[in-house]
């Protein structure tokens, strides 16, 4: 399993520095005004969808279903069930596409209130929103094959694929001039990436057998899954809320406000994608396999390991967020239309959604102790408690702190939503941390401590060497802190786990 999760996190991490450098070419081309703005309103809504139909309630229910059929009544009924599922989802999305092309201006209205008064800038998110959203379609069918695959233990195409839609925004921002404007570009670029990402799954797909045409749905058959999907929706849909609540509210604030929100999001997305989703998407296969074979210790055992290295690989990027955002923005995207004034507010974002990193990359794991036996009801009960909490603090901050008050407001409904998980799991027996797991989090403190020091004392020291270096002063220092940082959090863990008698081998076990 670790196995796994480390090819799945390392095509992730290959995902995320493709994602970093269409990040930087967007930076450069549409800077943070009104044209990004528009184009990550327009990414919002097919975004949205897809992690509450696709990726989070999808997997939730589809996963333990089809690795139960696959388990206990062969894979003749297994593929029977993925395809009248396959069948369903098409249906459904070919629908809700119809449906926001017709009143898209009524959707872009309600996600963006603050456009009203800027009918240019709406007009804009209109037309790039009908062009962004068949991208929800094709990923929602990536998502259907990427479950089917995952639990076949094929990991590693699935993980790779997201990185068409970053070649795909960079090859049409290399040719921006043919369109009206940039964001235009990057718009088809996003949906073209769709239909390739679908392609090479369904090639995959039929390569192994597995998805190789619809079947007529059969009530008795899904209606297990349609049970489970349910409140997985609700579930998934409480984090996306939060996410559109920062959007309405981000487009009541001047040009700019959105894409501060966006590049800070996308940056604190980096850990989440490498580390926390990529441990979601090999941890839930593999309890439910687990569980269905009636293994209940391996299923804990796979569950701590895979949040103990969660933690250590996570804690990094935490500590980096929290003591140096303003370098780490200024030296990813300060150039062309992006100003030092659009890195410190952006930054200011990063640490605000930086303090809540570490809950966000566990609840993944976290919900897998219901999600692996079929409870999809306890998660979603607890996703919408938390969802009160945040979008009561995002009312509530927002006014005196803008961007940065509603980034608060979400790194504290994700401890609420972690907390919670945890306590309840821990209350049924259905998580168990082991003494390896103990061990990881101290020596994980430990190596932080040192981390924060480097960070602390050693960013006047990278930033005079950077000074030599002109317009690439801050990424070469952000580069040298970065490689001591590395180098001193890397020697510290590894001399704690050893302190504690645990070797990196038996945390791979």
């Amino acid at each position: 399993m670790i196995r796994n999760l480390l090819s799945v996190g390392g095509f992730t991490l290959l995902s995320r520095v493709t994602g970093f450098l269409s990040l930087a070419m967007q930076s450069a081309i549409m800077g943070a005004g009104a044209v990004s703005d528009a184009f990550f309103i327009a990414q919002r809504l097919p975004n949205s969808f897809r992690a509450i139909f696709g990726e989070g309630a999808f997997n939730a229910a589809f996963v333990p279903s089809y690795s139960m059929a696959i388990e206990q009544e062969g894979d003749a009924a297994a593929e029977e069930f993925a395809g009248e599922v396959y069948t369903l989802l098409l249906a459904s999305q070919i629908i809700l596409l119809a449906i926001v092309w017709t009143l898209a201006p009524q959707f872009v209205a309600l996600l963006a209130p603050g456009l009203d008064d800027r009918p240019e800038k709406f007009a804009l998110a209109v037309n790039l929103t009908r062009i962004t959203f068949p991208y929800l379609l094709f990923i929602t069918l990536f998502v259907l094959h990427q479950g089917a695959l995952n639990a076949r233990g094929r990991f590693a195409l699935p993980a790779f694929a997201p990185n068409l839609m970053n070649l795909s925004v960079m090859a049409a921002l290399a040719v921006a001039f043919l369109f009206p404007n940039a964001g235009y570009a990057a718009s088809w670029g996003v949906t073209v990436s769709g239909a390739l990402e679908l392609g090479l799954l369904m090639w995959q797909a039929r390569q192994i057998g597995v998805l190789k045409r619809l079947r007529k749905p059969h009530w008795p058959r899904v209606r297990d899954f349609f049970i489970r999907l349910g409140p997985a929706i609700i579930g998934s849909a409480s984090p996306q809320i939060a996410v559109l609540a920062d959007t309405i509210l981000s487009s009541m604030l001047p040009d700019g406000g959105v894409s501060s929100i966006s590049y800070a999001e996308r940056l604190y997305q980096l850990p989440v994608g490498v580390i926390g989703i990529a441990a979601g998407t090999v941890l839930l296969p593999e309890m439910s396999r687990r569980l269905a074979a009636d293994d209940e210790d391996g299923a804990h055992h796979a569950q701590s390991r895979t949040m103990a290295l969660t933690v250590a690989l996570a804690a990094p990027f935490f500590i980096a967020f929290d003591t140096i955002p303003e370098l780490i923005v200024a030296g990813l995207f300060q150039r062309g239309k992006f100003s030092a004034a659009d890195a410190y507010a952006a930054g200011d974002v990063l640490a605000a959604y930086g303090a809540g990193l570490m809950a966000l990359v566990l609840i993944a794991s976290a919900r897998a102790s219901f999600q692996a036996r079929g409870d999809t009801r306890t998660p979603m009960l607890i996703a919408l408690a938390a969802l009160a909490a945040n979008v009561a603090l995002k009312v509530a901050l927002f006014r005196p702190l803008g961007a940065v008050g509603l980034a608060t407001a979400t790194s504290v409904g994700l401890w609420i939503n972690l907390a919670a998980l945890v306590g309840v799991a821990l209350g049924q027996h259905w998580m168990r941390f082991d003494g390896v797991f103990v061990k990881t989090l101290g020596a994980t403190v430990v190596a932080c401590a040192f981390l924060t020091a480097v960070a602390i004392f050693g960013r006047s020291s990278a930033l005079a060497l950077g000074a030599h270096f002109g317009a690439l002063a801050n990424l070469v220092a952000l580069a040298a802190l970065g490689v001591a940082g590395a180098l001193v959090y890397a020697g510290a863990l590894i001399g704690a786990l050893r302190a504690g008698g645990v070797t990196i081998r038996s945390l791979r076990r």
